[in-house]
Order: C-alpha cells, then sequence, then structure tokens
C-alpha cells in the first residue's frame, strides 16, 4: 500500500505512467509497476530480467510490482546480489524484457520479439542510464539493440532456482558480474563529473 501511494510522486510518476499505457494498449496482460524505491528515471543501471513471475501478479496474491522485495525466491536472491555486489538501490533500476505477466512463465519467440522493440521506448524514459545488466539468456537477445544505443551491456545468469541448482558455478558468478557492471557505472559517473567540473 505504501508504494502503490508512492506511484504518482515526482521521481516516478513518468515511468507509472509508461506502465500504464502499456497495459492500455494491452488488455489481457498485467504489467508491474517500477519499485518506487529503486532509481526511476535516475538509475545508471537497468536491470533487465527476461519476464515478470506470477509474484508481480495482484491476481495471483502477488505485489504489483518489479521489486527485490517480492516475496520469491528469485526476488530474494536479487536482493542479496545486489548487497554482495555494493550496488546502492538508487543506482538501479530493474524490469523485464517482456515486460508483461500473461499467466505463463513459458515465453514465445513473437513476445521477446515485440519486448525488445518496446525496450526503444523505455530507454527514452531512462536518460541516466549507462550501464544494462542482461538477466538470463532471453534477455541477452537484447543486446544488440541495447549496443546500439551506446550502453554498456554486460550479462549474467538468471537468479532463479532453475540456475542455483543444476548450475552452480553461473550461480555464483552472478553478484560477480553485477559487482564489475557497478564498477563500470562508477568509472563512467566519475567521469561524467571529470568532464563538468
Amino acid at each position: 500500500r505504501e508504494r502503490r501511494s508512492m506511484l504518482f510522486d515526482e521521481h516516478i510518476v513518468e515511468l507509472t505512467r509508461y506502465v500504464e499505457g502499456l497495459g492500455a494498449r494491452n488488455p489481457g496482460w498485467e504489467f508491474p509497476y517500477f519499485d518506487p524505491l529503486d532509481g526511476g528515471p535516475q538509475a545508471d543501471m537497468l536491470f533487465l530480467q527476461e519476464k515478470p513471475g506470477p509474484m508481480t501478479s495482484p491476481s495471483r496474491g502477488g505485489s504489483g510490482f518489479i521489486s527485490r522485495d517480492n516475496d520469491d525466491r528469485t526476488a530474494e536472491a536479487v536482493f542479496h546480489f545486489m548487497k554482495q555486489a555494493g550496488i546502492p538501490r538508487t543506482r538501479t533500476i530493474r524490469w523485464n524484457v517482456i515486460p508483461g505477466w500473461n499467466g505463463t512463465t513459458n515465453t514465445t519467440t513473437s513476445e521477446l520479439a515485440a519486448g525488445i522493440e518496446e525496450l526503444k521506448n523505455l530507454i527514452k524514459l531512462l536518460p541516466y542510464a549507462r550501464v544494462v545488466v542482461l538477466v538470463g539468456r532471453k534477455a541477452q537477445e537484447a543486446h544488440l539493440l541495447l549496443e546500439e544505443k551506446g550502453l554498456h551491456v554486460f550479462m549474467s545468469a538468471h537468479p532463479g532456482p532453475q540456475v542455483r541448482g543444476p548450475n552452480r558455478k553461473m550461480w555464483d558468478a552472478i553478484p560477480l558480474v553485477w559487482k564489475d557492471a557497478f564498477k563500470k557505472a562508477e568509472e563512467l559517473q566519475q567521469s561524467t563529473v571529470a568532464t563538468r567540473s
């Protein structure tokens, strides 16, 4: 309830309207909101996962947000990996390449292609984004578009239970990749400050 009350605060309202526009254009899908406690349009690091899960869905008892505080194991892993990597929450914004929930975690080729195309609209709303971390194989399909936009792209495994069990080395590497991405974001930020001064 507290986060819903923040959705139209100045720092997040433009992204809230973006999400509501997605819902209006795509009836039958649920589009979770951006977490107002993350960095919003001021964030310089975009973490893109694959597709919202059921715990983002209010119709399934979920929060209605893409949030590291959701009640599921992937969100819990994201929360801890961000801490391990030392990344301040306000530097980040989280989203999914396929931005909506349609009752299944399965994805189709056409959904993925449409989601990548839709990223062009999102990037326009994130003027400070310099680094993108593509989280999971499907999200990594967006790398060419994001590199063409001049963003620094990093790729990590997905922090879900389907990786933790059978692919422990990939799981353990996730916070290391995220830490490298943050290091790049810090370098770019310091370079920008130096240029301005």
